[in-house]
């Protein structure tokens, strides 16, 4: 899911993953839980009695039958889990296969913080090969996080305005651009407490496992299988340090790193080195493909004509309203998904051949859809949410502007954008917690990990720290390819084993390294 930077770079979301609260030190000592966990456990007795009263749904949701949609009631603070509750979506389709292949329901998380997982039963009714054993077995299962979409949705700015062009630089010139960013920041952070001021301290990592094993329970399951992918496996390493005897299947792919060290500013820095690397992939690519795009034979080329085109952008925004924050936002898809490279490459090559139609069409933000429109800014505000509530950011600007201006200096592509997308955790208004401590718990399975080794949004290294942190899991690496979200690729080698373990639970004997699935081809 992509969203708009909130401090005027209008950014994809850097979607690498939501943050996490430790469980609150008013610990109950006779159970040795916490108050949220006690209330967890309430909620979730309650769930399971209430169950979930599915329906056709809403027309205007746009899902297809027989999917069918639901509501789930979660307490908005688990320490008063008899205080205020606050409805989350849901929707499913049953399992493909008969009565007694079915293994119960499967439950996904597409990232973020701030994407809708709800889409995920669409993989059954669309006929997606690489599912189709698995949803023989499973009921596949999607909601709306909290704050997400049509489960209490938050928003922090009128989201016409939000999505307004152009935008400033996000590569500043001068002191004056630093300053303009940092006010446009600090707003953002006012207008989250304006508008979702009650929300944002319970907008957290740890309630929102809490929240998926409520919805574990209303769905009648005695234990979670769960598929996450980018901040989803935050989520889901979350829950499993949390609920480590609920979890009976859990795959994680492209993984954050859940280090509290990393949790969530230098989760950050880390992804700007990493885009970094994948934009030169992607620029490889383009100058191996030059008979197709026409955009230089070399990689320096390539990179030539980007700044070219950036520069006059800036200059003079394209179509009035292209300048170079739109530009990244349209670019940035390249290094985060395979599937992009030849669409960003085309409307490149075509901008180049002299089609600046092409480029404005994809790049600018387009007023007329306002659902699209609420739904990108709702998108920036939980991922603005969890990310600044689930851990302490630095407040000191001289360490933001330090760490920017050392990494700008040799990773351009991001680091600027991705900078002022963050820095109104460094003015939050609620209280920052302290990340969950991500680990093994009794009861845990084994867990499975999928990783590509040149991931831009969720580094390597992320994938290797839950292997370690989770006893027992398996990592199945795919090495030299970078697409985020690896699952969802063919590459056989990957999906048979995904499907051997959501099927049969087993998984290989040790880890597994795969060759990286199919480049695209122009």
């Amino acid at each position: 899911m992509t969203a708009l930077g909130s401090a005027g770079a209008l950014v994809t979301a850097t979607l690498i993953a939501g943050a996490v609260a430790a469980p609150s030190a008013t610990a109950d000592s006779r159970h040795g839980q916490s108050r949220e966990q006690r209330g967890a456990a309430i909620a979730a007795e309650r769930a399971a009695k209430a169950g979930i009263d599915w329906q056709d749904c809403p027309a205007d949701w746009g899902f297809e039958k027989p999917i069918q949609c639901g509501w789930v009631s979660v307490p908005l603070d688990y320490a008063h889990p008899n205080g205020k509750q606050i409805k989350l979506a849901v929707d499913r389709i049953g399992n493909t296969g008969t009565k007694e292949e079915r293994q119960g329901a499967l439950v996904y998380n597409p990232g973020g913080p701030g994407g809708s997982g709800m889409r995920f039963p669409r993989r059954v009714t669309t006929k997606n090969p690489i599912w189709a054993n698995t949803a023989k077995a499973y009921d596949f299962v999607g909601f709306d996080p909290r704050g997400v979409g049509h489960s209490a949705p938050i928003s922090c700015i009128d989201p016409q305005e939000f999505v307004k062009a152009p935008k400033a630089d996000p590569v500043p010139d001068t002191e004056a651009d630093k300053s303009a960013q940092r006010k446009l920041a600090a707003e953002y952070a006012d207008g989250c407490a304006e508008r979702s001021g009650a929300m944002l301290p319970q907008m957290t990592t740890p309630n929102t496992a809490r929240d998926l094993d409520v919805i574990r329970a209303a769905l009648g399951e005695k234990k979670l299988n769960y598929l996450g992918v980018s901040y989803g496996t935050y989520l889901g390493a979350v829950y499993g340090t949390l609920f480590p005897g609920h979890v009976r299947r859990m795959v994680v792919d492209s993984v954050v790193n859940p280090s509290r060290e990393n949790i969530w500013y230098q989760a950050n820095l880390e992804q700007d080195i990493a885009f970094e690397g994948r934009w030169k992939d992607w620029e490889d690519w383009v100058a191996k493909n030059d008979a197709a795009f026409h955009l230089g034979d070399t990689r320096a080329k390539v990179q030539d004509q980007w700044l070219k085109l950036r520069a006059t952008a800036k200059q003079s925004p394209l179509g009035g309203v292209v300048g170079p924050a739109e530009l990244i936002s349209f670019f940035q898809s390249a290094p985060y998904y395979d599937s992009s490279w030849v669409p960003v490459a085309t409307v490149f090559s075509k901008y180049v051949a002299g089609d600046t139609q092409a480029l404005v069409d994809a790049a600018a933000p387009d007023l007329s859809d306002t659902a699209g429109n609420i739904a990108s800014e709702n998108g920036n505000a939980v991922y603005t949410a969890v990310e600044c509530t689930d851990a302490k950011w630095p407040t000191s600007w001289k360490k933001w502007d330090r760490d920017n201006t050392r990494l700008h200096k040799d990773y351009p592509f991001m680091t600027w954008a991705n900078a002022w997308m963050n820095l109104p955790c460094a003015t939050w208004p609620v209280k920052q917690q302290t990340p969950v401590d991500v680990k093994t718990g009794k009861g845990l399975p084994a867990v499975l990990i999928v990783q590509s080794t040149r991931d831009a949004a969720t580094p390597y290294p992320g994938a290797v720290e839950l292997h370690k942190r989770f006893k027992g899991s398996r990592l199945i690496t795919e090495k030299d390819a970078g697409s985020h979200g690896v699952t969802g690729l063919v590459n056989p080698c990957i999906n048979s084993r995904v499907d051997a373990y959501l099927l049969t639970g087993t998984t290989d004997s040790s880890d597994v390294t795969c060759t990286p699935h199919a480049t695209p081809t122009p």
